[in-house]
């Protein structure tokens, strides 16, 4: 796939006042910091998209961007940020909760994990909610340029064994780094299998 055009489409708090016109939609969340800002600048191709700070729980609202004017990439706030009143995390989950259960357009959530790291228990408790509540996702590891070749196949392979203790199968699986591209291309063709195959 070519992205061709993506911009700023708007921002909401809730699916009732999504953009318009409701077009499909792939989502992106992951814990603060895991780098989806970075991620959703190198899939669009764009250096400030996204805005990217080294602030964690940047990111308070469902931010939509169209690409190509047929499709909204889904910035979602990031979980699992413990700097925030008990209120604000509250928000954070209710928001992130009404989009992924309410949005009839959301084709897949892509789940970004930390690939300097397993699984940790935030991370799984939030594949687990998504697995019984049915939603569709795909995992994808950010900052696969931090670790030698050899350590992140390791950890990747622990990884997948963390998933099939509690999966009969692998959802989709992408490695990915916003410093060498790393993943880019894999991520935008599944996008666009799904897409061609409406």
């Amino acid at each position: 796939m070519k992205i061709l055009s993506a911009r700023f489409a708007g921002s909401s708090t809730g699916t009732a006042s999504r953009p318009v016109p409701r077009l499909p939609e792939f989502a992106f969340i992951g814990r603060s910091n895991v780098g989806k800002s970075s991620l959703i600048n190198l899939l669009c191709a764009s250096g400030a998209l996204a805005k990217t700070s080294s602030t964690p729980g940047k990111t308070r609202l469902v931010n939509h961007f169209i690409i190509n004017d047929s499709w909204y990439l889904v910035d979602l706030p990031g979980y699992g940020y413990a700097k925030i009143s008990q209120k604000g995390r509250d928000d954070l989950w209710r928001m992130i909760g009404d989009y992924i259960s309410n949005s009839m357009e959301m084709q897949v959530l892509f789940v970004l994990i930390d690939s300097r790291r397993e699984i940790g228990s935030i991370d799984m408790d939030f594949l687990l909610r998504l697995g019984e509540a049915g939603i569709p996702f795909a995992i994808i590891f950010t900052k696969a340029d931090k670790s030698g070749p050899v350590v992140l196949a390791e950890r990747m392979e622990k990884c997948k064994e963390q998933i099939l203790e509690h999966w009969e199968s692998l959802p989709p699986i992408f490695v990915s780094s916003s410093e060498d591209g790393r993943g880019r291309e894999e991520i935008l063709s599944y996008i666009d299998s799904i897409l061609t195959s409406k």
